[in-house]
């Protein structure tokens, strides 16, 4: 019979890798937000300080949305990390038990233990992943009870810390949103400080508000997919139930913009080099949005078309292998490796994520908003390439041809629009689709198509057919990949 996990039973095991100790150090953290990312990188980073000895804290969790915690509390708050991918070309699989995490609060049903929780002198930093929805305004007064949005529930907190502490100094919090929101600090601050004037709160707590806390941009990047499948045979080989048990992947990263105030406070990032506290983000979000989102958009429209379904096996087809070696180290790299210090070495991490068997990253999944996703990702890597090369980026030039291939409606059902691979229809969820299905039905011949479509200011943020040969590379691609698209890869190395 299997045992549950929980502290009984963990300390009774000599290669744990869990020590009493930690059962006792002080609540230093707040977070807001139960999900698998925070778990799978936050609190493994917390993990990681305790276990190293730099840290020593725990975290006070609430869970906003509806449903008990006991979960959780029926495991003494520990779970299982199962890291499981590719590492330098390396197979890894490895599994923690994490211990970070003390309790776990209920929002509504526990807001008074959420604000007795803020009182203490320890508690110096906040966490929140509460999805990029979350961090958004929403008029409302704050009361007794606990507020509808996260903002208001961080305006409520920080007003219990203020009135506690009043006439205390150095009583603000390090304040680090995860949301996969562009300069998420700076906006969690403003939306407080409206919300503080929406409440008609004292100048002197505003003031506090914005000199002693510190809210710092972060980016976040780990892949954890979260409960496995065959949970029964993990559990089975570990000796132990585990209804929290998460995998996820060996690449981690979360980069924080912050001071040596910031650097004292999470002192955990010790414990990991790939726990960043430095002056500007700018560079790692530029690496990730160039890099890997770039390059999945590059690829995904090309390997869908073929007949691939994931992005492992991409990585198992020699072509889309080669493909996605050649748009990150060849093409995009060179764009941006004078800005970006860290990007080589990324950008071999990126090609070892791809490669990771226990992920399955659906194709079609990625081809959401494939033409916004282009322009955002793709388009001033492009033109970077060219004003630096004086050449186009081949691979790159064949992944574009591909998405306008690829958003060519062959149905339109209420207002659906469906395109057609191998004779299987595929929902298009494109916001631009009518412009793509307008040109698809006026074109004349591929190079009037590439054109209109390349000049089409509406999708891109400047007219690419003005980038020389641009218009008629992707408009040779896009001819032999109508008469299949598997046609269009006999494509050579590129001569940079």
């Amino acid at each position: 019979m299997l045992h549950t996990l929980n502290k009984e039973y963990i300390l009774k095991q000599t290669n744990s890798g869990v020590d009493e100790k930690v059962f006792h150090f002080p609540e230093k953290i707040l977070q807001f937000g139960t999900g698998v990312l925070l778990r799978g990188l936050v609190d493994y980073l917390v993990d990681q300080g305790n276990r190293s000895g730099c840290y020593e804290g725990r975290i006070v969790v609430v869970k906003s949305t509806d449903g008990g915690t006991s979960e959780f509390s029926g495991q003494d708050n520990l779970y299982t990390t199962h890291i499981k991918g590719i590492a330098q070309g390396e197979l890894v699989d490895q599994v923690l038990i994490n211990s970070s995490i003390s309790r776990v609060l209920q929002s509504n049903a526990d807001w008074g233990e959420v604000l007795a929780a803020v009182r203490q002198p320890a508690l110096q930093t906040i966490i929140s992943n509460t999805t990029e929805v979350g961090i958004q305004y929403v008029p409302e007064k704050i009361g007794d009870s606990a507020p509808a949005s996260f903002p208001g529930k961080l305006l409520a907190v920080l007003k219990e810390r203020y009135e506690y502490f009043r006439g205390s100094g150095n009583t603000g919090f390090v304040i680090v949103p995860t949301e996969l929101v562009v300069d998420n600090g700076r906006l969690l601050k403003e939306i407080v400080l409206k919300l503080a004037a929406y409440n008609e709160m004292p100048a002197a707590f505003v003031q506090w508000v914005e000199n002693e806390n510190h809210f710092c941009n972060s980016l976040v990047d780990r892949i954890v997919p979260g409960k496995p499948r065959n949970l029964a045979e993990l559990e089975e080989k570990a000796g132990y139930t585990d209804k929290l048990w998460i995998e996820v992947e060996p690449f981690l990263l979360w980069a924080i913009e912050g001071d040596a105030h910031v650097q004292s406070v999470l002192g955990f990032h010790k414990a990991d080099e790939r726990m960043l506290i430095t002056p500007s983000i700018v560079p790692f979000r530029e690496q990730k949005l160039r890099l890997l989102n770039g390059s999945h958009t590059a690829a995904v429209p090309l390997a869908y078309l073929s007949g691939l379904n994931t992005v492992y096996e991409c990585m198992n087809d020699d072509f889309m292998r080669h493909f996605f070696e050649e748009v990150v180290l060849r093409e995009i790299l060179p764009t941006i490796e004078q800005t970006c210090p860290q990007a080589a070495s990324f950008a071999q991490d990126v090609l070892d994520r791809f490669a990771n068997p226990f992920i399955a990253h659906k194709l079609i999944s990625i081809t959401f908003q494939e033409s916004s996703k282009m322009n955002a990702r793709n388009v001033r890597t492009l033109t970077r390439y060219y004003e630096q090369f004086k050449t186009l980026p081949e691979y790159m030039c064949l992944g574009f041809a591909a998405m306008i291939l690829f958003l060519k409606p062959s149905r339109v059902e209420d207002g659906k629009y469906f395109g057609t691979r191998n004779g299987e229809e595929y929902q298009i969820t494109d916001d631009n689709i009518t412009i793509f299905a307008a040109h698809w039905k006026t074109y004349s011949s591929p190079q009037q198509l590439a054109e209109k479509v390349c000049a089409d200011t509406r999708l891109w943020e400047s007219d690419l057919a003005v980038i020389p040969q641009f218009a008629e590379t992707v408009a040779g691609y896009l001819q032999t990949m109508m008469t299949g698209v598997k046609n269009v890869m006999q494509l050579q190395q590129p001569k940079n």
